[in-house]
């Protein structure tokens, strides 16, 4: 043990000496969470709509206002007038309006007539976002200019009744449990690999084999030093994240006692699979060139950004085994519901099971060679 304690210590010390690199990897994901939460998680508004009246009845008036209101108060979009069919159809292709909406000819007369009318949207659907957005404020629009005034006292519609359980998360909240195991992540990629890579380039590992230290206590220390470096950074954003994001009672004890062993938890699991890929590499470039492709293969299939359940089967493979998916579910029931343990438990486990893998296949890999 006192072999092991030696090079936490000896890390540990280097880190204190040089400690801007780990700043640097607790500020991004800080970062990212804030340019990332703001650019994905807001209502979509502003939006330019184009609307051609071609009947100029009363029907038609009364849904050109209920338009007007719309841009008004909710401002999802904002009207723009036309007369000519051609000339808005070439600003929609040019990009300068969203949508055309199109009340054609004989529109009042069959809403008199109650003879289900019609209404044209052309949208630009090259942005799903906005044209889904579009398309929705529209629908709701028409059920609201549909209802009669005075609605039947009994019916036999059937309705939907909605009801949440948790608050409404703003989509800065639901990226706070990736950027979580982010942050975590790029202190495993520091910790557990370049600085390895770059002791081994330098010649420092030679010191550790001129002694009678084994190769387990070998990977034990590294992964332990590596993994208190990673929780610090986990620590920094579990805390100064969950402000930024506007947590519900940020510092909670209980709560924030249960994420610190999550911390713990995926910080080995995260420097130990960092070992693992880098316990036969010598290059010092190597860790840095698959660091993007790392990034990319483990934190987007894990479900920070996006539900798995919209994922292909053979994306689904890599959410089964990426220990990303695991952490990250983890923190979304500890950050997002405030649950106990009983929640996360087999995340727990799975990320114990894939560090003790993972560090017996990175200890029977190692060579004790220069």
């Amino acid at each position: 043990m006192n072999r092991i304690l030696a090079i936490i210590e000896r890390d540990l010390r280097r880190f204190r000496r040089s400690p801007t690199l780990m700043i640097v990897s607790m500020v991004m994901p800080l970062l990212q969470l804030v340019i990332l939460g703001y650019a994905f998680g807001g209502k979509i508004k502003n939006l330019q709509v184009g609307f051609l009246d071609q009947d100029h009845g009363m029907p038609a008036v009364k849904l050109k206002e209920m338009a007007q209101a719309v841009a008004a108060n909710a401002r999802t979009f904002q009207t723009v007038a036309y007369s000519d069919q051609a000339v808005a159809l070439r600003d929609l292709r040019n990009g300068k309006i969203n949508g055309l909406l199109e009340i054609p000819p004989q529109f009042s007369r069959k809403v008199l007539a109650g003879a289900s009318p019609h209404i044209g949207l052309a949208e630009d659907n090259t942005d799903q976002f906005s044209s889904s957005a579009l398309e929705g404020t529209l629908n709701q629009l028409l059920a609201s200019y549909n209802q009669t005034p005075v609605p039947a006292r009994l019916s036999a519609n059937a309705t939907l009744s909605v009801v949440e359980i948790y608050p409404y998360v703003p989509y800065i909240q639901f990226l706070l449990p990736g950027t979580i195991s982010l942050a975590i992540f790029v202190s495993a990629m520091i910790g557990g690999g370049i600085i390895f890579i770059d002791d081994k380039a330098r010649g420092l590992h030679e010191g550790y084999l001129v002694t009678p230290i084994c190769k387990l206590e070998l990977i034990l220390g590294f992964t332990l030093a590596g993994a208190a470096k990673a929780i610090l950074s986990g620590l920094v954003l579990v805390t100064i994240g969950s402000v930024i994001a506007g947590i519900p009672d940020p510092l909670n004890l209980m709560r924030l006692a249960r994420m610190l062993l999550l911390v713990m938890v995926t910080s080995l699991a995260l420097i130990s699979m960092m070992f693992l890929l880098m316990v036969r590499v010598s290059d010092p470039l190597v860790p840095r060139a698959i660091f993007g492709v790392l990034n990319t293969v483990l934190f987007f299939p894990s479900g920070a950004v996006y539900p798995t359940q919209a994922f292909p089967a053979w994306m689904r493979v890599i959410t089964v085994i990426d220990p990303f998916t695991y952490a990250v579910h983890g923190f979304k029931q500890l950050v997002l519901k405030n649950t106990g343990l009983g929640a996360i438990g087999y995340d727990l486990l799975y990320l114990m099971g894939f560090t003790l893998i993972t560090m017996a296949a990175a200890t029977l890999l190692f060579r004790r060679t220069l």
